[in-house]
């Protein structure tokens, strides 16, 4: 059979502080500028989510791209959106909620729950202009 990849775009807004706590001050500061802000700050992501298949004689889909929506919004958006990565979410205590490690996060996430079709990449966009790409290696 015909092997497709198909993407679903989801949308969070999460507040975050990138910091390290083994560093200064003086040292987060300027390894994370203003994403060191102590009061947070927040960002509007978009998370495309990428999986692969055979295509199903049946239904001519890979996966029906509503089910890809509703497993983002359970597994995902429902955790992330409007929170404080940093303070909300388990995910992400001792670990530091950058894009990549936020795409990472949900990755190991969403591949179990996409099954049988496989995940292919992950892409989080944190901004128009930056984005992280995660295939899972």
């Amino acid at each position: 059979m015909p092997r497709c990849v198909i993407t679903r775009r989801v949308h969070f807004s999460a507040a975050h502080r990138l910091w390290n706590p083994s560093f200064s001050d003086a040292e987060n500061a300027g390894v994370f500028g203003v994403c060191n802000n102590p009061n947070y700050h927040g960002h509007n992501y978009d998370l495309d989510i990428s999986v692969e298949g055979e295509i199903d004689p049946a239904t001519g889909y890979v996966m029906d791209v509503q089910r890809l929506k509703q497993i983002a919004t359970e597994c995902v958006v429902s955790h992330l959106d409007h929170k404080n990565l940093n303070v909300d979410v388990p995910w992400f205590a001792g670990l530091n909620p950058t894009a990549e490690n936020i795409a990472v996060v949900c990755w190991r996430v969403l591949q179990p729950a996409v099954r049988p079709a496989t995940l292919k990449r992950i892409r989080l966009w944190e901004t128009d202009r930056n984005y992280v790409d995660y295939d899972g290696t």
